[in-house]
């Protein structure tokens, strides 16, 4: 099984609905996104796939994101946009962008801080 991963970034601000605490009160993160992708096959130019094609698919999912209040998005207008709903929503629409290609997405980690990542990944 051969894997790629990929790191990206954006910063965005966003508050969580019906929650106790400080996150509940409009705040921002600068958020670090990581992509896995897996397959067992190569292609003719032995690789699972060019690091340039999942970065820019990733820009694509994510720029959507960079500078934006997540809870306008209509991602979020039913989900809180946390970190957990995040790494889905990426791991998903990273999927479906690679429905063409040989690897599949494997993993997505989504960090809020240096200290603090969220994991999405179906079994």
């Amino acid at each position: 099984m051969y894997e790629l991963t990929v790191e990206r970034s954006f910063s965005a601000a966003h508050c969580l609905r019906d929650y106790e605490g400080p996150c509940a009160r409009l705040h921002g993160h600068n958020y670090k996104v990581q992509v896995t992708v897996a397959g067992e096959q190569l292609d003719e130019h032995e690789m699972l796939m060019d690091f340039g094609e999942l970065k820019a698919l990733c820009d694509r999912v994510i720029d959507a994101f960079d500078h934006q209040y997540l809870n306008d998005l209509d991602a979020f207008a039913e989900v809180n946009p946390t970190s957990e709903n995040l790494a889905r929503y990426i791991y998903n629409q990273v999927a479906e962008g690679l429905a063409n290609q040989p690897g599949s997405v494997k993993r997505v980690k989504v960090w809020e801080s240096d200290s603090s990542v969220a994991t999405y990944q179906e079994d």
